[in-house]
């Protein structure tokens, strides 16, 4: 018999790879999405498709995380055996600007969702989805589990709020809840206002003659990057266990900004030099002498965290996980993916 899951922020990168699992795992999948002025449903249009061939539905539910009544009309259509909770408020600059919306969502809105679950479909298993900004500036590695949480951005709070009513949850009630900390995860369909694809949109413009310059914020900014496709089955795996728990899921390797932007530059056919240092930083094409990377201070975030490499060796024991794509294989993906876009 089939399965049914629910993905809230089923449109987004992880969404719309998630999806793609589910259906080939035999799920009949349903997405929840807000209702705006712009149909964005680009990253999911050949789901629907491919659940078609197999038998198998994709729908898609108008709901907020900000609403309950929404949010509890969307679960009782469904009645879902497994909700995958990959909506948020995810830029943390962002919530700095806008700290009580990324909290209404992020956090109260999880709560929310386990309520009505709890309350209406207590068998039901839950993915949530945190982040390793939990860990705010921690450059020892490698960040288990047991690293203490020191949150640094209003986003970060917010999922920290989330992880916390997670635990209390599965302790109290014994819902089949498990968080996944996710370290930074990429590919051809991460938003452009994201800074590893605008890099490799960017650079595939000025390669077409379309945009002057690439302009960024903190080059030395380190993060751990991994493929999204790869990332998407852990939450998969987290909720097949027999126990709910919380895994870190990550490359195990930091890289810079600056690596990223000379990777992505390579690919693209550029040659760059750097010259200056700070916010008077450029990077120069060899073969052309013309600036293709600047610094714009607002870029920077008022508190800007470098993250330490995540340590996955708990979700590689437990749930027989662990990345396949390098840091040098996801920046060739992306690059390539957004040069052949734009040719």
């Amino acid at each position: 018999m089939s399965r049914t899951a629910l993905i809230t922020g089923v449109n987004g990168q992880d969404g719309s790879y998630l999806s793609e699992l589910l259906i080939e795992k035999g799920y009949h999948v349903h997405g929840m999405v807000r209702r705006t002025s712009q149909f964005n449903r680009g990253r999911i249009e050949e789901v629907r498709t491919h659940a078609e061939t197999k038998g198998l539905t994709f729908e898609l539910h108008y709901g907020n995380m900000g609403d309950s009544t929404s949010l509890n009309r969307v679960i009782s259509r469904c009645k879902p055996d497994e909700i995958y909770n990959l909506a948020a408020q995810s830029h943390v600059a962002v919530s700095f600007d806008e700290p009580e919306h990324t909290t209404e969502v992020n956090a109260t809105g999880v709560l929310r969702l386990l309520e009505i679950t709890h309350h209406n479909f207590p068998d039901c298993r839950i993915y949530q989805a945190c982040s390793s900004d939990l860990y705010g500036d921690v450059t020892d590695g490698p960040i288990s589990e047991q690293t203490p949480f020191r949150p640094l951005s209003p986003y970060a709070i917010s999922k920290l709020y989330a992880y916390w009513t997670v635990h209390n949850f599965r302790e109290a009630h014994g819902m089949h809840a498990s968080n996944g900390i996710m370290f930074n995860h990429e590919s051809p369909r991460r938003g452009e206002n994201f800074v590893t694809r605008k890099i490799t949109y960017s650079l595939a413009r000025i390669r077409a003659g379309l945009q002057e310059t690439l302009s960024l914020g903190n080059l030395d900014s380190q993060r751990d990057w991994g493929f999204a496709r790869d990332y998407v089955e852990a939450m998969w795996l987290m909720l097949q266990q027999d126990r709910p728990d919380d895994y870190v899921i990550a490359s195990g390797e930091t890289h810079s900004v600056r690596e990223f932007v000379e990777r992505a530059a390579m690919i693209a056919g550029f040659d760059l030099a750097w010259d200056g240092e700070g916010t008077e930083t450029r990077g120069i094409d060899r073969n052309s002498s013309r600036t293709v990377v600047d610094i714009d201070a607002r870029f920077y975030r008022p508190i800007d965290s470098n993250i330490g490499p995540g340590d996955a060796s708990k979700a590689q024991a437990q749930l027989g996980w662990k990345p396949r794509a390098s840091f040098q294989e996801l920046v060739e993906l992306m690059m390539q993916a957004d040069l052949d876009s734009i040719s």
